[in-house]
């Protein structure tokens, strides 16, 4: 067996790995690297590590864009085979590649605009929404705990991740040909911290030989445990006696829903007042509705509440906004709320018109809930910068910026620690991928003083057989 490291390798995007067993090539996530523009499109454009025609089969962690976002250009370049998934993960994937490619369209759009006044030749996006609809019939379904064949002497079994709705880990039985020798291999693909609001807990699984595992957080702690429904019922009850709005920068899938549910409890038990709430992303709404499609995801708590009739993400005074004229009439109002937007680390989205409106208000709140990478827009605002450019023009941060890290989606470092003493079996190698140098470095050194397997950190293009 060999595996290749061609994305998420000293980084926590672009996750794609390719795993060659039995003459087959298969490919772990086919994620959107996402950084500087230039290197963001030769990346995404050219697939450097490989053909996408070589590959015979996907297999897809979870639906987040870093993960699965540029499977319309793999199949638009040649890739035919199945895309393994969960039932879930497909349904998100249905709306979220669409919806990138209506992003990709329009950043497009205004990127020509100015290559026009240059005199440059126009670009053009990775794919369209008909490559993102095409893609889409190459999806494979297969629920938690169901073994497959996938090819020759490799069987797949999706392992709940707790991370998102849908999110698995990758559990790979294979008899490789080469060696004579029966394998277990797992991707973690991205791991839950537990406890979470809605999700059930992550998997443990058992009589692991090999093991691919992300390390975003590692050598860091979460502030607050999961649930922390005190800090955040406090966080809102300051920001009301400001005066101002509450805008929460959030991922529309995963981080959006949980957010709701919790807003739902403290409504209910009267811990913070009346307020409005708008959720101003047609994705989160989209997604939102999807959630309720798949109580098999839910923890006890959540599939009870849903079978008691009643929904876990709708309350009085919730208001889901999809339109373009909803989004201008929110901001052109005044009147004090709570604003959940997409995107989590405030580079596209409606989030940007909210944060353009009111960051230079004093009494505007600005709450974090999840992880910004570094030199995003969320990034600066969550570390104080004095200005921040939106829209191409400078700000004034003079808004209250408040960070909640225990609505992460993502294991922390002790959380990740506890998932792979979990994991049973000898573990004989183990690479870590999915997270910055300093993360996965930090992880690797403190698996290496309780684990006797060989552990390393990937290198991005680096293969490695076992």
């Amino acid at each position: 067996m060999k595996l290749k490291f061609c994305g998420a390798a000293g980084t926590t995007t672009g996750s794609q790995h390719l795993l060659e067993v039995n003459g087959q090539r298969i490919l772990l996530d086919c994620g959107l690297y996402q950084g500087r523009r230039d290197d963001q499109h030769e990346v995404n454009c050219c697939f450097p590590h490989f053909d996408p025609a070589s590959i015979d089969t996907v297999v897809l962690s979870h639906a987040h864009i870093d993960h699965s976002g540029n499977l319309p250009n793999l199949c638009s370049k040649g890739f035919e085979g199945n895309i393994y998934a969960t039932f879930a993960t497909r349904d998100l994937c249905q709306i979220m590649l669409a919806d990138s490619a209506r992003i990709q369209a329009g950043d497009v759009k205004w990127l020509n605009k100015r290559r026009k006044k240059k005199k440059l030749p126009p670009v053009e996006p990775l794919y369209t929404e008909q490559d993102a609809d095409g893609c889409m019939r190459q999806f494979v379904n297969v629920g938690y705990g169901r073994p497959i064949p996938i090819g020759d002497g490799v069987k797949l079994t999706f392992l709940d991740a707790g991370h998102i709705l849908g999110s698995a880990q990758v559990l790979l039985e294979v008899d490789d040909k080469d060696d004579g020798k029966k394998k277990r291999f797992l991707f973690s693909g991205d791991v839950g911290r537990g406890d979470n609001d809605i999700l059930q807990d992550p998997v443990a699984a058992e009589n692991v030989d090999f093991m691919l595992m992300e390390s975003t957080y590692g050598g860091r702690e979460h502030e607050l445990p999961t649930g922390a429904d005190d800090r955040i019922a406090g966080i809102i009850n300051r920001a009301v006696e400001r005066g101002g709005k509450i805008l929460i920068p959030a991922f529309a899938v995963g981080r959006t829903q949980s957010l709701l549910w919790v807003l739902h409890q403290l409504f209910e038990e009267e811990k913070i007042p009346d307020v409005p709430v708008f959720v101003d992303s047609p994705l989160a709404v989209n997604a939102t509705e999807i959630f309720r499609l798949h109580p098999e995801c839910f923890n006890k708590q959540v599939y009870e509440f849903l079978y008691s009739k009643r929904n876990p993400f709708g309350f009085e005074g919730l208001t889901l906004i999809r339109s373009v004229a909803q989004s201008k009439a929110l901001n052109e109002n005044h009147d004090q709320c709570i604003i959940i937007s997409a995107s989590g680390m405030c580079e596209a989205g409606r989030i940007l018109h909210h944060l353009r409106n009111n960051i230079e208000s004093p009494r505007t709140t600005i709450l974090f809930v999840g992880y910004c990478a570094e030199q995003t827009l969320g990034w600066k605002i969550r570390e104080n910068w004095k200005e921040v450019r939106i829209f191409g023009e400078e700000y004034k941060l003079q808004a209250t910026v408040e960070i909640m890290d225990s609505f992460s989606g993502h294991a922390d470092h002790s959380e990740l620690m506890r998932y792979f003493e979990a994991t049973t079996g000898p573990k004989k190698k183990v690479w870590l991928v999915h997270g910055e140098p300093t993360r996965s470095e930090a992880l690797c050194d403190a698996l290496k003083e309780v684990h006797k397997g060989e552990v390393s950190v990937a290198e991005l293009g680096k293969e490695v057989v076992f």
